[in-house]
């Protein structure tokens, strides 16, 4: 048996595929590769399937949990974080997983994700980053290139970008790094990072739009703009060696801050002990 087929055999495991298939995804599309790197990252861990909770807003990527095998809730545009802080605050000791896109997790859902970073609640979030909203037509969303083409900026999208990692580092995330769907197993490592990280972890996953965001700018079908990927990201221990003029162009990937901090679950538990105490009068 062959790498590739024992590696086929553990996404297939995961999967709903007797119900859920065929998908929604354009072909070429970088949402299956997340998902396949979700699933081998859970698995590498050894994570009990029923002690994993993922879960989504709307988007074409808030659809992966629909494929998958594990407790999962596809909720309303904008609020999975809101729905898995209420997950992991009844259950504190699942994992759980959110999946959202650009739009559905900085406009949306913006204020969420902040305050998500800011409590540091023990939440995986993985953000997959297209450019654009795909689902609902290629309108511009917060991540949408300077004077990019989209469906509601025909002439150019003039308003600047969030920097995701930045705005979840300054939100207070204990684990933020980025990856791309060209660099696989990169990505795997950094989602098993997150999960094992006790706090917020947000994993930005730069992927493509090719049927919106690709046609409109001119960008190429899946396989060019997954080959800009290639050539455009630099790893962050060769990013901090290169003076400025080198890094023009490009964006940097891996884990991107990392610190230790009070988790929102423990904090609040040890409330409940207190005020418990006081009232028994000890």
């Amino acid at each position: 048996m062959t790498t590739e087929v024992q590696h086929s055999d553990i996404t297939h495991h995961y999967l709903r595929a007797k119900k859920k298939f065929p998908n929604v995804w354009c072909a070429g599309c970088g949402n299956g590769i997340v998902m396949g790197a979700l699933i081998r990252a859970i698995d590498k861990l050894g994570l009990d399937k029923d002690n994993v909770a993922i879960v989504s807003g709307i988007g074409c990527s808030s659809r992966m949990p629909v494929y998958m095998d594990f407790n999962t809730l596809h909720t309303a545009h904008g609020r999975a974080l809101a729905f898995a802080t209420g997950v992991k605050m009844a259950k504190p000791s699942m994992k759980v997983i959110v999946i959202t896109g650009d739009g559905d997790a900085l406009a949306i859902g913006g204020n969420h994700f902040i305050h998500a970073c800011r409590r540091n609640i023990d939440i995986t979030t993985i953000l997959v980053n297209n450019r654009i909203y795909g689902m609902t037509g290629g309108q511009f969303s917060p991540t949408t290139t300077g004077g990019a083409i989209a469906t509601t900026a025909p002439y150019g999208n003039y308003e600047k970008q969030f920097d995701v990692v930045n705005l979840a580092t300054a939100a207070g995330a204990s684990y933020v790094a980025r990856g791309t769907v060209y660099h696989v197993q990169q990505l795997e490592k950094l989602i098993e990072g997150g999960i094992t990280k006790k706090g917020f972890a947000l994993i930005e996953a730069v992927s493509n739009c090719h049927t919106y965001y690709g046609r409109l700018n001119r960008e190429g079908d899946a396989v060019a703009m997954i080959s800009w990927m290639k050539e455009h990201a630099m790893p962050i221990q060769a990013a901090a060696k290169l003076p400025p003029e080198k890094m023009v162009g490009k964006f940097v990937t891996g884990l991107i801050h990392e610190t230790n901090a009070t988790e929102f679950c423990e904090e609040y538990d040890k409330l409940v002990e207190r005020l418990a105490a006081k009232e028994a009068g000890k």
